[in-house]
């Protein structure tokens, strides 16, 4: 019934509704690139967000994959940049964004995971929340430290424009 439910839910709201699951291997690793990379003051991305056309380009040209770097300014985040990490023996994209108050948040993306559309998982790891689903043969990580219902409405928004709908402009 729950499932049902959920899935009922995803087809009136036209996204995925949110499933509480153990960690799967791209939140483990989206996890791992946020710790390592969220605390660098100098150096917590590759490319910078003033090249951002460049950024889209070199690392969708790595993954195989178009990647698209979210506006997040109505959630009240902005694009730092992003880098290029490992996953395996394909590669991920990490595009690390923050908000006035210095609050880091990840968009980690690769291929692969499977072809559908998941529901969105929430995880917790300490003081680390993450959102993760899979669509259209990419899995996407949002990762903050940040409550719960903050980085719900922003992986809602990044799901919402890497298939292509429009950004809500609205603040909450």
């Amino acid at each position: 019934l729950g499932g049902a439910g959920g899935w009922v839910g995803h087809a009136l709201r036209g996204g995925p509704a949110t499933a509480m699951v153990a960690e799967e291997p791209a939140t483990q690793d989206a996890v791992a690139a946020f710790r390592t990379f969220v605390v660098e003051v100098v150096h917590p991305v590759e490319v910078r967000a003033d090249e951002k056309p460049h950024l889209v380009t070199w690392l969708s040209k790595r993954l195989g994959h178009a990647v698209a770097a979210p506006d997040l300014a109505a959630q009240g985040f902005r694009l730092m940049g992003g880098r290029l990490l490992p996953a395996g023996a394909e590669s991920a994209a990490m595009l690390m964004y923050d908000d006035d108050r210095g609050t880091r948040l990840t968009l980690y993306s690769r291929v692969g995971d499977g072809d559908g559309r998941t529901l969105f998982r929430f995880a917790r790891e300490g003081d680390i929340a993450a959102f993760s689903w899979v669509d259209g043969g990419m899995s996407y990580v949002v990762t903050g430290r940040t409550d719960e219902a903050r980085l719900l409405t922003v992986a809602q928004a990044v799901d919402a424009q890497v298939r292509g709908l429009v950004p809500d402009r609205r603040k909450p």
